[in-house]
């Protein structure tokens, strides 16, 4: 019998140690490193399926390198489609993170139904049973979805084999185990080795797998930071449990843009994709309240119309307030320094609230002219009209700076009806034609000026 051999994991970072200590010297973590068994049986490689396209590799001059654009399969869900850059890439490994009861499965099971392709949905955490009640809330109709629970790898490629799926869902990569490896389930080794056979898989047969991996309470994905390193593209999936609405961002995507963003609503029939966001963002109300102010920001390439709330009152418990929920708590004090020093308003003594209402959070400066306009409005009790919006940075010296992609903003607010938008005098606009009015202004005084 093979003598079993151990070694030490840091379960931070993946480093690897041949004894324990206590710091980690990788990620400068203590108490973070592990023993773990590693002691491999003979590995008798999965067979390939022989349907399978199998892709050779040898070395090409780079201006031989063929560049036609790469087919993508179409996930018939444009919000997950425009995160990945147009759609799932054949043989790419993707890894879906969040907090627990966001949606994930939800997300993943529901694109499985609606798919095409023939998809196997392989679940560790739940029966078949339980999936099927889910799906019937979902997409009853679907015939390309096959459903296995199983977390031996093994096992699960022994069934791929068999079925030979166009698509693959791991639904999570923690719940995996391989008998390569002597280690429990969720484990540095274990991951790493499960995630390396999928790999080799994906790769080998063009056959794009899409992982659903657990965080931790910081927020990052499980396990060892070489798992989101091995995979070609990392989502996250975000919002509050209190909240119905879903953000879909891309931390890493090796085939497109990291700066897209989906937008879902949960529904009890699933998730629904949200094509227009700033019909949601802005609030419908008839009457004009102190306080409200429209920005136009931009997420990705989508432009975005988003409400900000400010509520000032004077304080009554000696030192005042300043709380801000989905913005940056810093940048709101620079802003109330700005008002106070340049525009002459005393709110020193006063209760300053923000809000970035649909419980997004934004760090687009050009949202920076609207938290100020929110902020005089409420200070002053006067309403600012429903149809006006605000796109500009705020600069230290009261100075109101440009922004990128202005003209973008300027049509996405005319489309969506308002009938003035505030922006920098020193943004270059080439519009012509526009039935939105253009307000230029260099300084915070001139803003003061036409609300106050």
């Amino acid at each position: 019998m093979a003598k079993i051999k151990t070694t030490f994991f840091c379960q931070n970072c993946g480093s690897q140690y041949s004894k324990w200590q206590g710091q980690c010297t990788a990620c400068k973590e203590w108490n973070t490193i592990v023993e773990e068994v590693i002691q491999k049986e003979e590995k008798s490689d999965w067979k390939t399926p022989t349907s399978a396209v199998k892709r050779t590799s040898k070395p090409l001059r780079i201006n031989e390198i063929d560049v036609t654009k790469e087919v993508r399969m179409n996930t018939q869900d444009e919000e997950f489609n425009r995160v990945l850059g147009g759609g799932i890439v054949p043989g790419s490994l993707i890894l879906l993170g969040g907090e627990p009861g966001i949606g994930k499965s939800t997300l993943l099971l529901q694109i499985s139904l609606k798919l095409p392709y023939k998809t196997l949905y392989v679940s560790g955490e739940e029966s078949q049973q339980q999936i099927r009640m889910r799906a019937e809330r979902i997409n009853p109709n679907s015939a390309n979805c096959y459903i296995l629970t199983e977390t031996k790898t093994q096992n699960i490629f022994k069934q791929i084999e068999a079925l030979e799926p166009d698509i693959v869902v791991i639904d999570s990569i923690q719940t995996l185990h391989s008998d390569y490896i002597e280690s429990s389930s969720g484990s540095i080794s274990q991951i790493k080795e499960c995630t390396t056979e999928l790999i080799k898989f994906a790769k080998e047969t063009a056959t794009p797998v899409i992982l659903i991996g657990h965080i931790t309470k910081d927020g990052n994905i499980a396990g060892p930071k070489i798992l989101e390193h091995m995979v070609d593209t990392v989502l996250q999936f975000e919002g509050d449990r209190n909240h119905v609405f879903r953000i879909l961002r891309a931390h890493k995507n090796r085939f497109g843009s990291t700066n897209e963003l989906g937008i879902y609503e949960m529904q009890g029939s699933g998730l629904r994709e949200v094509s227009n966001p700033s019909e949601i963002l802005i609030s419908k109300k008839d009457e004009e309240l102190s306080g409200n102010a429209v920005a136009s920001t931009l997420e990705g390439m989508r432009p975005l119309m988003i409400e900000v709330q400010a509520l000032v009152s004077t304080a009554v418990y000696g030192t005042p307030q300043r709380s801000a929920t989905g913005f940056n708590a810093k940048r709101l004090n620079m802003l109330l320094a700005v008002l106070e020093k340049r525009a002459g308003f005393r709110l020193g003594a006063k209760d300053v609230f923000l809000n970035i209402t649909g419980g997004i959070s934004v760090d687009d400066p050009a949202i920076d002219l609207a938290v100020v306009a929110s902020v005089l409005s409420s200070n002053e009790d006067v309403a600012i009209p429903k149809d006006y919006c605000f796109a500009a940075e705020v600069g230290l010296s009261g100075e109101i700076r440009p922004v990128q992609r202005v003209e973008q903003r300027i049509l996405e607010a005319e489309k969506l009806g308002f009938s003035s938008i505030f922006v920098s005098k020193y943004n270059k606009i080439a519009l012509k034609n526009t039935v939105i009015k253009i307000h230029l202004i260099s300084k915070i005084e001139d803003l003061v000026s036409f609300l106050v």
